[in-house]
């Protein structure tokens, strides 16, 4: 289902604009200053590892790791510098929730724009919109602009409309500590019963707890290399007692 071929993914750090005319104005002034030079930053190194299908795989790590960044390769939102990714199935990515939303708009305006982004029609969008007001307990701010919701009211809106079909395939990034206790519950059932159905899942969470209860298996990541995959419990007991001796 979802498949990584040595994988690695380079970003470039520190590089000056030498085109602008205040860069070169700088530049005729600091003459005798050394050039700050092009710093490499490898987020992922030589990354491998497959996906079956129906499975739920976790990825841990602490900051920094390479885990967002894993995602965002996976779901072709980043191209990788090196390494082949091989992904079959429709991708339903919860990596930024809300990412898609016109702030100006209301919460009625930006179900529909949000929906059309994810790839739904208009006339599914209409079928599905009590569904998403109900789910996402935001009845009384349907005509509110978005600009004016809390940053936990977006994530309710966002992950309502993104889960109102059941993908082949779910990238999730951190998704189930959006808003209230209440609505965390809500979504962490809604994932298992997306699991239940065959969906398959790539999750990225620092909450232990729900790793174990979600995922087969765990992929420890730390400096965008792969420590570990494994066994969800036994991996997650080494990558806690590693954190509590730093």
């Amino acid at each position: 289902m979802i498949k990584l071929e040595h994988v690695s993914m380079k970003f470039n750090l520190g590089i000056e604009k030498e085109f602008s005319i205040k860069q070169a104005f700088v530049n005729f002034f600091s003459f005798n200053k050394p050039k700050k030079k092009k710093e490499e930053f490898w987020a992922l190194k030589d990354v491998s590892f497959s996906v079956k299908k129906g499975e739920v795989v976790g990825l841990i790590g602490s900051n920094g790791a390479g885990k967002s960044t894993l995602l965002k390769v996976v779901s072709g939102v980043m191209k990788p510098t090196k390494g082949k990714v091989t992904v079959n199935g429709v991708i339903s990515p919860m990596i930024e929730l809300g990412a898609g939303f016109d702030s100006e708009l209301t919460a009625r305006e930006n179900i529909f724009l949000n929906g059309a982004i994810l790839g739904y029609s208009k006339e599914f969008l209409e079928s599905k919109f009590e569904e998403i007001v109900e789910f996402s307990e935001l009845r009384d701010f349907l005509d509110v602009p978005v600009k004016n919701f809390s940053s936990g009211m977006t994530a309710k809106l966002a992950f309502s409309i993104a889960t109102i079909v059941n993908p082949e395939i779910l990238i999730v990034d951190e998704i189930l500590s959006v808003g209230d206790i209440k609505f965390q519950e809500k979504s962490k059932k809604k994932m298992l019963e997306m699991i239940k159905g065959g969906t398959t899942v790539l999750y990225v969470s620092h909450s232990l707890e729900s790793i174990k209860q979600l995922c087969d298996r765990v992929i420890w990541l730390e400096h965008g290399k792969i420590v570990k995959i494994g066994d969800t419990d036994k991996i997650c007991k080494e990558y806690y007692d590693s954190q509590m001796k730093k």
